[in-house]
């Protein structure tokens, strides 16, 4: 009589895995449409995102091992350039106007950070693709939301027409959903689902052309620019987009001499781009030994409501960054931005194109006028990085056997 093979089952690992999904639900589905209606859904549902795939990781034993993982990242010249902007952040708490409120911020970026690490530990070195599958119909799901509210004009839960306010809440989401839009389009490309990859990015371009606000389709169009330079030259769209972009964080003293003359001729001199670049370069001519080092953190916000400098200042990262750190931090900044980019979808090119959308994307949406240490951008950023970190992750490949006749069909 044959014997029913006996298989072990074990409930610690079948538990891992069902958390480990719940959390990438949230990541992946839940969140990206919450952020539609609700102002904190991202700083809300990343965190217990987050701490499910912490939990499961610690169930099952499937984390990335701390040492290898550590010293990698302490290798890496993107880390420590981007270490060197906390610590000199840090040391400018101490000539900065609010000591408290900029010590919160800097706390709050900091936990951040360490989130970000822990579920960059956490995630598992082989994605499983069920999971992955989730992140474009999140986005999927996300962008006919998002075309529902645009063209019907209703607020969250059904609540009247969209106000000022709402119009920011759905923003934000549309940021989110243009960040998570590449790594979705890119997961799709390697799998060979070019027909899905294309239909999606199409879908979300529809969403962002009956949002609100013009912001998100300019960020949407540059980051396909950058898509399509990077699939034609993948080895020059690195070096163009990280050379750009440093230069530009580098330059951003110099930047409104050279644009206020030509928004002046095209817009005319009252415009309010214009005159905002001229509060900027008299913000620089009247203190230029404090390019140096900075007003300190948290100044170019809080600054506009007690005159240190006046309310048509630009926000953006640009000006900020130079305003708050000033070259120190700036230089470190571009370094770390350029390096991260030309380091960017290395261990699998064909993630190349989709990271270098996302950088554009990002860059853009920075320099219009997100703001450099906005808590809910912040993790934003820290998303898109941990999700194109799982797509990586999925990038790999098994060799099935080859069927073999067996032995009693070769006799015969």
């Amino acid at each position: 009589m044959a014997r029913v093979p006996s298989t072990s089952v074990d409930p610690a690992i079948d538990a891992a895995a069902l958390l480990r999904r719940i959390g990438f639900i949230g990541l992946f589905v839940i969140m990206p449409v919450a952020a539609q209606v609700a102002r904190r859904a991202v700083v809300i549902l990343a965190p217990i995102s987050i701490a499910l795939l912490l939990l499961a990781s610690a169930i099952d034993g499937r984390a990335r091992p701390v040492r290898p993982a550590s010293s990698r990242l302490l290798r890496s010249p993107a880390f420590l350039a981007g270490c060197l902007v906390i610590l000199w952040s840090a040391l400018s708490l101490v000539w900065t106007p609010f000591l408290s409120l900029a010590t919160e911020r800097l706390l709050n970026v900091i936990a951040t950070l360490l989130m970000t690490m822990a579920a960059y530990l956490a995630l598992p070195d082989r994605m499983r693709s069920a999971n992955l599958y989730l992140l474009p119909v999140g986005v999927a799901a996300a962008a006919i939301f998002a075309i529902g509210l645009g063209l019907t004009g209703q607020g969250p839960f059904g609540q009247g027409l969209l106000g000022p306010d709402e119009d920011a809440i759905l923003d934000r989401g549309l940021i989110l959903l243009i960040l998570f839009v590449w790594p979705a389009v890119s997961w799709l490309r390697s799998r060979g689902r070019n027909s899905e990859a294309l239909g999606l990015a199409l879908l979300v371009s529809v969403a962002l052309l009956v949002s609100p606000g013009p912001t998100t389709l300019v960020a949407l169009a540059l980051g396909a620019v950058a898509f399509a330079l990077a699939a034609f030259r993948p080895m020059l769209a690195p070096r163009l987009l990280g050379v750009t972009a440093a230069t530009l964080l580098v330059l951003g003293p110099v930047l409104p001499f050279i644009a206020r003359p030509i928004g002046a001729t095209v817009f005319g001199g009252r415009a309010p781009g214009v005159l905002s670049l001229k509060a900027w370069q008299t913000i620089v001519t009247s203190e230029p030994l404090r390019l140096v080092t900075g007003h300190g953190l948290e100044t170019a916000l809080r600054g506009r409501y007690v005159n240190l400098l006046p309310m048509n200042a630009p926000r953006t990262l640009l000006f900020e960054l130079w305003y708050e750190l000033g070259l120190v931090g700036a230089f470190a900044a571009a370094f770390a931005l350029h390096a991260a980019i030309r380091r960017a979808g290395r261990e699998a090119s064909v993630l190349v194109p989709g990271a270098m959308a996302a950088f554009a994307s990002a860059f853009l949406i920075a320099c219009i006028g997100v703001g450099m240490t906005v808590m809910w951008w912040l993790t934003t950023l820290a998303l898109a990085v941990l999700v194109f970190v799982a797509v990586e992750r999925g990038q790999f490949r098994t060799r099935r056997p080859k069927a073999s006749l067996l032995p009693s069909a070769q006799k015969a």
